[in-house]
């Protein structure tokens, strides 16, 4: 078992190396006056100093944020780099499932719904492919705390994680980055932007991902059979500004992926541990059936957000659409079952999976109006109206494939107003009514399908479904300035995560699923300050939150199904901390900490456990065989999380400066299925990188060396239980370099 004081020395050995350079640059180096920059968010719709704002925010932006993707990366690069948040999938590169202080869904349908929101570019991301859109030419990251109902909406009841990208401006500014790595990882991106004329601006900017094939098929003997990736996307963004009460930005992006799906790795576990046994190899898998778990989607988007000033007031608008299509297919037992025998260990069955998203169209309206002025008083009203529809088809080698469409609309009307009671006062209060409704229709069934031809399935009539509830959510917020450097909030908030439908079984002969909506009841309290000289940022936040009639999703059990069911309630505590220190000239510190307890508390709830009888069961069993889960954690819910990072510089004349940078993440105690079990579980689980390099500011490029999961790490990240004991791995070490060339 992997422990965190095996991290803590790795971290120790690179610090000690850090100062030792430090000694002597600093003897040679003229003083100067470090300091923290200023952040700006928009967690509350308009701009704000970070430490002013009455809520648990944490960003990331520059070198934090680009040195996790400089590897090859996905969305799923930044679990365990911010407090609270974790992120984990069993699709690949898309469909990424996000948690929020332990609040998240372990559902892998590609119609699940999430309590943690994706904001790209003012747009919210509501489909989980749609929230796997790749990052680049990124401005800033929000991760922003707790229930955000009123100005954000349903589905919002964890958090949000909010991206910008870089807009365009009057000014000409250019940059193209190239990274070469290990399995020939090729990284390329760039943006161009500028004026195309006195009220025109636009900016171009691109990513290409490319990976390389790397791991074998044992079984077929095919080298070098999965796990690579090309991956391309662009975004374009016009800017029309033909006053300075008017302003237009057309927002187009598109994204490509032909890839893997997640790799999966029969009995790599073994009864009674959670310890990788030796059936795991990270670059060997064997499979006989899945055609090496290929993937392949596309999806498109365009947005256009309006803005005029009315002197007093300003007016917003944000219109979007998103489009997607593909699939996903993988041999699910993750490994080969003949006539003569299984491997590798004991496999029940054949199970291989295809899942295919149609037609996903999702059209979003938001208007706001919002005061504009100095006084006391700030507000915003508005209105917002969502619209989503799509197909998604389950195919699987023994019941055939089967089709089934969902439909969402929901609309709502929100305000907020804050009040300076005083210099050092500000209060602050929002309320949001939203109306949202679901509709599933069952299809095509069992088309192709074996069961059908030997009788061992039959078509069902299921009715379509429609379900509909409307629902109040609302915040209210204190900050107290007690000087000018440090602030203490308060906020108690509610949100809520609309009613939802789950139509996978269907393809297993079991009819739908339903969840009521569940409401969450927030209260946290926490300090900002800017301390020693604007040079270290301490901020923290003690949370408590229960959830009324909580969504889980319960998946496996012998017919590995995935039904939705409500607890009568969740509760979670906990705190967490960010940290920023400029130490010296030429060193800077982050550090951020999380602990998390949550517990569902219902009696009477039960869930399947594992369907292959081979994992060992924690909590009491019914006569039929199934988990009593009352007072069991949240699943993929970290106990605690820890990050650092530290960066040092040399200078070398007055335009250039070596350095190193390097980040690490520790995640605690985190329990898989909703059911406890000796076998799925982790702690302990840790990665870390380095970054060394040269960068100068007169002609303005930088090279450097990197490398992520630097110490190799095999970290348990998700299984399967219905089969066997099935593990999903995290990404392999990565070593290469990368060059940036800026333009201005």
């Amino acid at each position: 078992m992997k422990t965190l004081k095996k991290a803590s020395l790795a971290i120790s050995i690179h610090a000690a190396l850090l100062t030792n350079v430090s000694i002597a640059a600093a003897q040679e180096t003229e003083q100067k006056q470090p300091a923290l920059e200023q952040i700006t968010v928009t967690a509350q719709k308009r701009s704000q100093t970070l430490q002013e704002v009455p809520i648990s925010i944490a960003t990331l932006s520059g070198e934090r944020f680009n040195a996790m993707f400089s590897g090859g990366d996905d969305i799923l690069a930044l679990a365990t780099r911010v407090p609270g948040l974790y992120a984990e999938s069993s699709n690949g590169r898309v469909a990424p499932r996000f948690y929020m202080r332990g609040l998240g869904n372990t559902d892998f349908d590609l119609a699940a719904s999430q309590p943690v929101s994706v904001v790209m570019d003012e747009v919210v991301m509501e489909n989980v492919v749609l929230k796997s859109f790749p990052l680049f030419d990124v401005a800033n990251v929000e991760v922003i705390r707790g229930p955000q109902g009123t100005l954000f909406g349903r589905n919002t009841t964890a958090g949000i994680v909010k991206f910008d990208t870089v807009k365009p401006s009057q000014s000409f500014d250019a940059y193209v980055k190239a990274g070469l790595a290990s399995y020939g990882t090729i990284n390329i991106e760039g943006a161009v932007g500028g004026a195309l004329s006195d009220t025109v601006s636009a900016r171009l900017s691109v990513l290409s991902q490319d990976r390389d094939d790397w791991i074998d098929n044992g079984y077929t003997g095919e080298k070098d059979a999965m796990g690579g990736f090309d991956e391309k996307a662009a975004r374009l963004q016009v800017l029309f500004e033909p006053s300075e009460d008017f302003s237009a930005l057309l927002n187009i992006h598109d994204r490509t992926l032909d890839g893997t799906s997640s790799i999966f790795r029969a009995n790599i576990l073994s009864k009674g541990s959670n310890e990788l046994n030796d059936n795991y190899d990270r670059d060997t898998v064997y499979y006989d059936k899945g055609d090496n778990n290929p993937q392949e989607y596309d999806n498109t988007g365009a947005s256009l957000k309006i803005d005029y000033d009315f002197g007093d007031k300003t007016f917003t608008s944000v219109t979007a659409i998103e489009k997607a299509d593909g699939y996903s297919l993988g041999d699910i037992d993750g490994g080969v079952v003949t006539d003569t025998g299984t491997m590798p260990g004991t496999i029940g069955f054949d199970a291989v999976t295809e899942d295919q998203l149609k037609d996903l169209e999702q059209f979003t309206q938001e208007i706001r109006l919002a005061s504009d002025t100095d006084d006391d008083m700030s507000w915003q009203v508005g209105a917002f109206y969502f619209d989503s529809s799509f197909d998604v088809t389950s195919i699987d080698g023994f019941f055939g494939a089967t089709t089934v469409s969902h439909a969402n609309t929901s609309w709502a009307v929100f305000g907020q107003t804050s009040y300076d009671v005083s210099d050092k006062l500000n209060i602050t209060a929002g309320v949001r009514y939203t109306h949202d409704e679901k509709s599933l229709e069952v299809g095509d069934q069992n088309v192709d399908g074996f069961a059908l031809v030997i009788g061992a399935a039959s078509i069902q009539d299921y009715d379509p479904i429609d379900v509909d509830d409307g629902k109040v959510s609302w915040e209210l917020s204190a900050n107290y300035r007690m000087t000018s450097d440090t602030s203490l909030f308060g906020r108690i908030a509610r949100g809520f995560r609309a009613q939802t439908i789950q139509g996978r079984d269907v393809a297993f002969e079991s009819p739908p699923s339903v969840a009521d909506s569940e409401t969450i009841d927030s209260i946290e309290f926490g300090v900002k300050s800017d301390l020693v000289d604007n040079r270290l940022r301490v901020n923290a936040a003690v949370f408590y939150y229960q959830v009324n009639d909580m969504q889980f999703s319960a998946i496996g059990g012998d017919g590995n199904l995935t039904q939705l069911i409500n607890a009568d309630k969740g509760v979670g505590y906990g705190f967490e901390t960010d940290l920023e220190w400029v130490a010296t000239d030429y060193l800077t510190i982050t550090a951020g900490y999380s602990y998390n307890h949550t517990e569902i508390q219902d009696d009477n709830l039960v869930a399947a456990p594992c369907g292959s009888g081979m994992c060992t069961p924690m909590d009491p069993l019914n006569s039929n065989g199934q988990a009593y889960i009352d007072g069991n954690p949240f699943p993929q819910a970290p106990r605690s999380t820890l990050n650092i990072s530290a960066r040092y510089t040399v200078p070398v004349g007055d335009n250039g400066e070596f350095y190193a940078y390097t980040d690490w993440a520790w995640q605690g105690k985190t329990n898989l299925f909703l059911y406890e079990s000796a076998e799925f579980n982790s702690d302990g689980n840790y990665e870390g990188g380095l970054r060394i390099g040269y960068e100068n500011f007169e002609h303005l490029y930088e090279v450097a060396l990197f490398g992520r999961n630097i110490t190799d790490e095999d970290n348990l990240k998700g299984a399967i239980d219905f089969n066997n004991l099935t593990g999903i791995m995290n990404e392999p070490r990565v070593f290469g370099i990368e060059f940036k060339k800026s333009f201005y």
